[in-house]
């Protein structure tokens, strides 16, 4: 597919997640961590004007230059923000006037690339594209967490709703022979600036779960206690139970004696055959610590990786997010991307089934802090 023709699918999908919104849905903002789909919306818009339109396109007109204060998200090289806590207080511009902004850039887009483009700009125009089907997964799990805290429990689209799952085969793990392998994105095709450079990595024998860990298989943890038991997390981990009262993963609800679980589809009896989802790093060790055994570390993962399927969730590993030896970041604003957080951050690995088509490859380092639950997260064992 060619770039505009990518860049139109990619526009268009970010709208169509949206459709079964309605406005008050757009500006809602809980947390600090989710953000309004109205700010998704703009934001991912003023990413094409400001890297693309106002730097390569002749003649090209800020359609407002009150946006860059309110649409830049963590670009301080691009000036002054709104802060993250404030984005949902914004409540102009309004929803009619964020798609008017989205369909004035689009039809610029549009125009500037159906002249040639040099491959700087063809570059940063991959990089929109796939900064934007970032922000088609979080639009996602931020819906889902704006209708999932919303106590009616409103279904976000009635054919979201998840089946009963089939019981899942026996967990078997995978022996990996200790030795030194290549670590890293390598090839022609589009990486983001922390999966450079590929290197070598010495790792010991270790073994990696066929599978994901289902929910069943959580639920005896929960049972069992694990949300009481100190011993198996880390100290951190533990601090996070106790401030927030944690006993079961995000959207589970134990209503009676029957667990029921929040999906896109409302609210629905808890499948125990379905893959576990919403579990933070500190839940993924402490299950691991419960079962005696641990997360893979990212290099594991990703040295494993062809030899079962993936995916479904984005996978925690034991890896703190980090450069790469040889990494370096660009200069300018573009450099911002990525680098500026590696600290505080564990790594996820693979994908998720909302995870835009063609935006995963094993390579792909996925990172958030500890705490945070709300993406389609799981857990995959090792020892």
């Amino acid at each position: 597919m060619d770039l505009l023709s990518n860049y139109r699918a990619v526009r268009c999908h970010t709208e169509d997640i949206c459709k079964p919104l309605q406005t008050e849905d757009y500006v809602v903002q809980p947390v600090v961590d989710v953000s309004p789909p109205k700010w998704h919306i703009g934001h991912t818009t003023w990413f094409f004007e400001t890297f693309i339109l106002k730097e390569y396109a002749e003649g090209y007109l800020e359609f407002d230059p009150n946006y860059n204060y309110v649409f830049n998200s963590y670009y301080e090289t691009i000036g002054n923000r709104v802060i993250r806590t404030n984005r949902g207080n914004l409540s102009r511009p309004t929803v009619e006037d964020v798609y008017l902004y989205r369909k004035y850039v689009d039809e610029a887009m549009i125009l500037f690339l159906q002249q040639p483009v040099d491959d700087k700009v063809k570059e940063i125009l991959t990089l929109g594209i796939n900064h934007e089907q970032q922000h088609q997964e979080l639009l996602f799990t931020d819906i889902k967490y704006i209708l999932g805290h919303n106590p009616l429990f409103p279904v976000y689209k009635i054919d979201a709703d998840e089946s009963p799952s089939d019981p899942k085969p026996g967990m078997e793990f995978i022996k990996i022979d200790k030795g030194i392998y290549e670590i890293g994105y390598q090839g022609d095709g589009f990486s983001f600036d922390n999966e450079l450079k590929r290197h070598p990595v010495y790792t010991g024998e270790f073994s990696i779960a066929n599978r994901l860990v289902t929910n069943g298989e959580y639920l005896q943890f929960v049972d069992s206690g694990g949300y009481s038991d100190f011993n198996l997390w880390h100290a951190d981990g533990w601090d996070w139970v106790q401030k927030n009262q944690a006993n079961s993963p995000m959207y589970w609800h134990l209503i009676g004696a029957q667990w029921m679980h929040y999906t896109l589809g409302g609210l629905v009896p808890l499948d125990i055959n379905a893959t576990l989802n919403h579990i933070n790093y500190y839940e993924a060790a402490a299950f691991a610590a419960w079962k005696k055994m641990r997360l893979p570390t990212e290099f594991e993962w990703e040295i494993a990786s062809g030899k079962f399927d993936w995916g479904e969730r984005w996978e925690w590993t034991g890896s703190a997010y980090l450069p790469y030896p040889g990494f370096s970041k660009a200069p300018g604003a573009i450099g911002e991307y990525n680098g500026k957080f590696m600290v505080n951050q564990m790594v996820l690995r693979g994908s998720s089934e909302l995870t835009s088509s063609g935006h995963s490859r094993n390579t792909y380092r996925n990172f958030f802090p500890p705490q945070l639950q709300w993406q389609y997260s799981g857990i995959r064992l090792a020892y």
